[in-house]
C-alpha cells in the first residue's frame, strides 16, 4: 500500500488542561500518512482517483477551528475517526505535537495509528 504523505501542518486550536489554555489558541503541529493506492491516480494524472491532500489539510484545520479539548490524545483520536469516515481512509498514522508545552523540550505529543493497511 502506497502512503500519501502531510507533514508539518500548523494549525492553531484550543487545547490545553489549564485555565490560562481555555482561553487563547496554541499551535499543534501534525505530520501524517494515509494509506491510499496512488497508482489509478498516477495512470491518468487524476486527483479524483486519490486521496486530495489539500481537502484534508483543510478539514484538519476546520476541525481544529470547531473544537476545544483538554489533551492533545483526545485530539488526536477524534481527528484521527473524523479523517477516516469522511475520507473513506482505511488506514492512518497521525502524530500530533504541541510546541512548547514543557520547559526544555521542543514539543511533547503523540503518535496514533488506526486502521489496516490492507
Amino acid at each position: 500500500m502506497d502512503r500519501i504523505l502531510i507533514e508539518g501542518l500548523n494549525i492553531e486550536t484550543v487545547i490545553g488542561v489549564y485555565d490560562w489554555e481555555r482561553e487563547i489558541s496554541q499551535r499543534l503541529v501534525l505530520d501524517l500518512e494515509l494509506a491510499a493506492d496512488v497508482r489509478p491516480a498516477a495512470a491518468d494524472d487524476d486527483v479524483g482517483q486519490t486521496l486530495d491532500y489539500a481537502a484534508i489539510s483543510q478539514r484538519i484545520m476546520d476541525f481544529a477551528a470547531e473544537t476545544r479539548f483538554a489533551l492533545v490524545e483526545t485530539f488526536a483520536e477524534r481527528l484521527a475517526d473524523k479523517l477516516r469516515k469522511e475520507f473513506a481512509i482505511s488506514w492512518l498514522r497521525l502524530t500530533v505535537r504541541k510546541p512548547g508545552a514543557i520547559a526544555n523540550a521542543a514539543a511533547v505529543g503523540v503518535r496514533i495509528e488506526r486502521g489496516k493497511t490492507q
